[in-house]
């Protein structure tokens, strides 16, 4: 679409931020740090993980400046946007340490302030204040919608949704679809209805069994306050791409709205908080791809690169920090990597090199650093080996979460098991040239699944006299090193 004159105002708008920040920083260097990711990619864990670790002491033997001694405190500060909800971190530690359970899921945006101060190898005293802002991955996905009509998109949705296994998932909303005119006149009830079945599609593309990940437009998902307005009730028309809506018609009913939802949710988001992050951690759950199949892995791999086109990225300079900052690195992480036993991380971790490859490719020339880990923030699990008949196996200890089920066993959430996860292919390039494709839950009953992760509840952990106990976590230090160790050199 052409730069109208309201992307010149936004222009305008985001480079006056930017000097302001810039200001700000000069004497108070900060890292602004998105944590973002698709649902149950582990966020919330992730953040609380972070903080826990800095600022009561983990072990953290990667992050160079934490295992050598050169950071001498970590401690929160104020809230410092008034207009952003602070990160309830004291409450998700409360649940993971006290209660053992997971935390909430992300479904709006927050941020919480860390000051670190430290010695730099030259032995000068400095501070770095890291702002650490969570905001869900589906709000990224909403951003290229800026440069879509709702033609477009409404040709894109539908084109998406008559693929397998949506299709079967879009069956009412295709049969309401059906019976609407989009020349008609407008009507508030069959766009309510459409709006609703239309909601209801993208509901069922996340269930665990199917695990889509490419579900724009994010708010449907997780509305908020914006509940039942009119710029979240609309919902695709089957119209020519580059057709004109009749005036008063359903269609451009639909038109107004798709574009209120554009002006009201995905504007304020990318002006306020996503244009102004300088460092990002996008967290996927490449194991629920895997449970689910085949094309729950190729619709992650799609909304991965989705989510990479979005940044702003490239070198950071002087001048690119005065006028419009720029992401200049970036770290997919493959979470829940204690799942699996340790000879399979880097199996785990090659999937999700490959699922961003192509995106990445294009970005490294821009001068960004883009890098891919296999994680835990919080590892739920310890590995055994254990016999099976002459053999033994590479296995995972854990308590599985109440109602979790394995060949029949249905688990109460108090008891310790050992299972045998399984082996992630040592090539992952046949999951994604559609050779050798494995089974997943969404053509599968979960016995005859190729995969079938349990949800473990977070770890029972020892105190030692007043200390708080150690979050234990897989590659949590490597992940810090790459996203701020350069920062407190």
């Amino acid at each position: 679409m052409a730069f109208s004159f309201q992307d010149m105002v936004e222009e305008a708008r985001l480079s006056a931020r930017a000097l302001i920040d810039y200001g700000e920083h000069f004497f108070n260097p900060t890292v602004r740090l998105g944590v973002t990711g698709l649902s149950r990619a582990g966020k919330t864990v992730f953040i609380t993980a972070l903080i826990h670790g800095l600022t009561r002491g983990g072990r953290f033997p990667v992050f160079e400046a934490y295992a050598s001694g050169r950071i001498a405190r970590a401690h929160l500060a104020p809230q410092p946007d008034d207009a952003v909800p602070r990160f309830a971190y004291e409450t998700h530690l409360r649940a993971l340490v006290e209660e053992r359970l997971w935390p909430n899921s992300t479904v709006d945006i927050s941020e919480l302030r860390l000051v670190i101060d430290y010695q730099r190898p030259n032995g000068a005293d400095r501070t770095l204040t890291l702002d650490i802002v969570d905001y869900p991955g589906e709000w990224l996905l909403d951003l290229p919608l800026l440069q879509k009509s709702y033609e477009q998109w409404s040709a894109e949705s539908l084109a998406l949704s008559r693929e397998a296994p949506r299709a079967h998932l879009a069956a009412d909303w295709h049969a309401h679809l059906a019976t609407l005119k989009p020349e008609a006149s407008q009507d508030e009830q069959a766009t309510l209805t459409a709006a609703k079945l239309f909601r209801g599609y993208l509901q069922a593309c996340r269930d665990e069994r199917f695990a889509m990940s490419l579900l724009p437009p994010g708010r449907f998902l997780m509305p908020g306050n914006l509940a039942d307005t009119p710029a979240l009730t609309f919902a695709p028309l089957d119209v020519p791409v580059g057709g004109q809506a009749p005036e008063g018609s359903l269609w451009a009913m639909m038109v107004r709205r798709f574009e209120a939802y554009k002006d009201v949710v995905v504007r304020p988001f990318f002006r306020d908080h996503f244009a102004r992050l300088d460092r990002q951690i996008v967290l996927a759950d490449a194991l629920a791809a895997f449970n689910a199949g085949p094309e729950a892995l190729h619709d992650l791999e799609a909304a991965l690169a989705g989510i990479l086109d979005c940044f702003n990225i490239g070198r950071s300079t002087i001048l690119t920090s005065l006028f419009r900052p720029r992401i200049d690195r970036i770290l997919f992480a493959a979470t829940k990597a204690d799942h699996l036993h340790h000879s399979s991380h880097d199996r785990l971790e090659a999937v999700l090199r490959r699922a961003v490859s192509r995106a990445a490719a294009r970005a490294e020339t821009t001068g960004a650093e883009i890098d891919v880990v296999a994680l835990a923030a919080v590892r739920a699990t310890r590995e055994a080996q254990v016999a099976h008949g002459r053999n033994k196996l590479p296995s995972i200890l854990g308590t599985p979460a109440a109602g979790e089920s394995a060949g029949g066993e249905f688990f109460d959430g108090n008891t310790e098991v050992a299972t045998f996860p399984g082996d992630l292919p040592v090539d992952p390039e046949p999951l994604f040239n559609g050779t050798n494709a494995f089974r997943g839950l969404s053509t599968e009953a979960a016995e005859k699944s190729d995969f079938r992760f349990l949800r473990f509840r977070p770890p029972k952990l020892e105190r030692e006299g007043t200390e708080e106990p150690a979050l234990p976590h897989i590659r949590l230090d490597r992940a810090l090193q790459f996203l701020i160790g350069d920062k407190l050199a």
